[in-house]
């Protein structure tokens, strides 16, 4: 399983944006209000920048910067053991953020990503031949960043999206629309409907133009 003690299973950096993006465009078809959405992705999050995003509605959150010299990805699990709530007053724990390149310096400023609040930090940069993290004495504990928990819905499998999709949505999309969907090919109203009747292709032209998702139907 994926986590920061074994990041092998991780894609590249461009392979990881498309299947944010094929995530953030289901999530969209199944909840059009996008308070309630698990995933987003904003294509258009500043020039030359993307941002994709997850949030469980309980206040854990995953972000993921993608800038012209990599990708920057953070996470929070407030109930893992490496929380910064774990004392008071709140710190972070040795080591997540000590290795950061410089050149993500931005990422670690920015307001939206909530640093102060953040139990996993990996990074990649182009050129790169796999993923960082800092240099971590993890505690006990099967997951103690609570990393295996976010970062196992970025295998690519379109089964583990499936069982998002039933856990969190509680509904059954088939496996061919989604693997249509993380192939990216172009949405159909016929494709937006199996999946949720009640949207149609016209619905989400908003949505898919800051996913940045393809479909020449609704361009």
């Amino acid at each position: 399983m994926i986590s920061t003690r074994d990041l092998s299973g991780l894609p590249d950096i461009d392979t990881l944006r498309r299947r944010m993006q094929s995530m953030a465009v289901l999530d969209a078809i199944l909840s059009p209000d996008w308070q309630f959405r698990y995933f987003s992705f904003n294509s258009k999050w500043s020039k030359g920048e993307q941002m994709g995003s997850m949030r469980d509605g309980c206040g854990d959150d995953l972000f993921a910067h993608f800038t012209k010299a990599g990708c920057f990805l953070k996470g929070f699990a407030h109930e893992s053991p490496m929380s910064p709530y774990r004392v008071q007053p709140k710190r972070l724990w040795g080591g997540v953020l000590d290795s950061v390149p410089k050149v993500f310096a931005k990422s670690l400023r920015e307001p939206a990503f909530s640093m102060d609040d953040t139990t996993f930090c990996v990074w990649r940069l182009y050129g790169d031949p796999m993923w960082s993290r800092g240099d971590i004495e993890f505690p006990e504990g099967k997951d103690p960043d609570g990393s295996a928990r976010f970062l196992r819905y970025y295998d690519g499998k379109p089964a583990t999206y499936r069982k998002h999709a039933a856990d969190y949505f509680e509904t059954d999309v088939p496996l061919k629309l989604i693997r249509a969907v993380y192939a990216h090919e172009p949405l159909t109203d016929e494709l937006v409907q199996a999946v949720n009747p009640e949207v149609m292709l016209a619905d989400l032209k908003a949505d898919l133009e800051e996913i940045g998702y393809p479909s020449p139907a609704v361009d």
